[in-house]
Parts: C-alpha cells; structure tokens; sequence
C-alpha cells in the first residue's frame, strides 16, 4: 500500500526532524518545508499530499497566507502549529479553515495521534458510508457533500460537523459534546470554535442551513423542515 505523503512546514529544522521521526515511525512519508514560500512550490508541485502541518511564524510567507493560498485550491486537511496562546489565533486559523490546532510546546504522540485520527476519518471508510437529509447528502467515503445534486466544497471540519448533526438528526447537542466527539477529548477549545464553524457551514449550506437550529443556552440541533 502507497504511503500517505505528509507535508511539514516550520523554519526550525529541530522540530521538522522531531516530527518528521514520529511521523516515519508510523510509515508516513514526509516532505519538509522551512518557510512558507517552499511549502507552497511543494505542495502545488506535489498533488497528492494527504494532510499538512504548518507553523504559524515563519520567515517570507508565514502560515496563515500559505493556508489561505492552500485554501483558494485545495480542502486538504490542516493542523496548525503555533507558540502563541492567544484564542485571536485560534478563530482567525478555524476561519480560514484550518482542521487541528496545537500550541507549541507539544506531544509528538499527541500531533501524530491527530493526523492519524484525520487521516482514518476521511480515507477509511465504507464505499456505501452515505447519508442523506433533505436534500443533503454526504458520502462519508469519497468526503463529498451535495446539495439537491450540486457538489458544495467544505473544509475537514465543516465536514466533520455537518455529518456529526446529520447522524444526529433530532437530538439537542450540547456545544460540549459537539467538542467531544467532533474536535475529540484531547481539544481544549470553547464555544466559540463551534460557533464559527457552523456559522461558516449554515453559509454554504444556504437555504438548508436552516435545519441546523440553534438551542440557546445550550447547543444545536440538526432538524429537516417537515415538508
């Protein structure tokens, strides 16, 4: 079986090689950027590159412009690293569709248990893995989303959302559990994560976003309008 290629991207070779190693242990193949201008070159020379980890402060182009230029072409996944705490960080990476986002210092074991989780999620799945709610329907497999037969582009996360209500379909879901199961246990993000993912996915939903209804005080709730 072809190895899954990963494409990471800091200016510290130190901390290229120390994920580079964990990431080699579990048979991934990996390519190395050391600032934002070569990771692009790479990716765009590289098609099929299955998820990328890219640092926040770079030199010539820092993460958040080698994202956005990922971004206007491709839903790859992204986990983004960064030595700052600052929550303003945070959205601002969810808004432009980053997937994961770890702070500096971090577990290796952890970092490579998050690309492992991604990348099972949204390559191993059954063939016949569909679901489909009023108009809607997503293909679990093939990570593809229609509406009323039209393809609609969304990021890993959006994807993980719309298909976390979708299974869910009628029940009330706290914002906590939406956490848990969607950013899993080991997330330590707040609401307000949540909050702009669906804002984002209501969006390109369009008129069906309607069916994710807000719970105030408490969460959501994905529910088709009785015709």
């Amino acid at each position: 079986m072809e190895r899954l290629k990963v494409l990471v991207v800091d200016d510290e070779s130190r901390m290229r090689k120390l994920v580079r190693d964990f990431l080699v242990k579990k048979d991934f193949e990996v390519l190395e950027a050391g600032d934002g201008a070569e990771a692009i070159d790479i990716f765009f020379a590289t098609k099929d590159i299955a998820l990328v980890i890219l640092d926040v402060m770079m030199p010539k182009m820092d993460g958040w412009q080698v994202c956005r230029e990922i971004r206007a072409y491709s839903q790859v996944p992204i986990i983004m690293l960064t030595a700052k705490s600052d929550e303003r960080d945070e959205l601002l990476g969810f808004e432009l569709g980053v997937d994961e986002y770890i702070s500096k210092p971090f577990s290796p074991k952890i970092l490579v248990a998050r690309v492992e989780a991604i990348l099972r999620r949204t390559s191993g799945l059954a063939a016949d893995d569909v679901i489909r709610a009023g108009g809607i329907e997503v293909n679990k497999a093939a990570h593809e989303v229609t509406i009323d037969g039209k393809s609609i582009e969304l990021s890993y996360k959006e994807f993980e959302l719309l298909t976390y209500f979708m299974e869910n379909q009628g029940i009330a879901l706290s914002r906590e559990k939406i956490l848990n199961s969607v950013w899993n246990y080991d997330y330590f993000g707040d609401a307000r994560t949540i909050d702009t993912h669906v804002k984002k996915l209501r969006s390109k939903l369009g008129a069906k976003g309607d069916y994710i209804k807000t719970i105030w005080g408490m969460g959501y709730k994905f529910e088709v309008d009785a015709q």
